[in-house]
């Protein structure tokens, strides 16, 4: 038995499940590019982070990849602080792990 509350333990799940999809999205380099920048934040969302996170992971993997790298411009009402910082942390691959 854990002392871990209901919603500590929900927000818990949330993050593996997270942390999973973003590092087994179906190409190597969008695991990398997503799972990179997930894997080193994770711990750090808010729950807005967390909820923005999974609707995002809802993009197709092409479509997300594209404006990761900035092949494709990201339409303003997908547009987020969360999106941007990836967009960031892509672009300096150095950088991808901090805070």
């Amino acid at each position: 038995m854990t002392d871990e509350t209901p919603l500590a333990a929900d927000l818990e799940r949330r993050r593996r499940r997270l942390l999973f999809r973003a590092t087994h999205r179906g190409t190597h380099e969008s695991d990398l590019l997503i799972g990179g920048f997930v894997s080193g934040r994770l711990a750090q969302l808010t729950l807005a982070e967390i909820a923005a996170l999974e609707a995002l992971l809802e993009t197709p993997d092409p479509v997300l990849a594209d404006w990761l790298t900035g092949r494709e411009a990201i339409p303003p009402d997908v547009e987020t602080p969360l999106l941007r910082a990836m967009v960031a942390a892509c672009a300096h691959p150095a950088e991808r792990n901090a805070s």
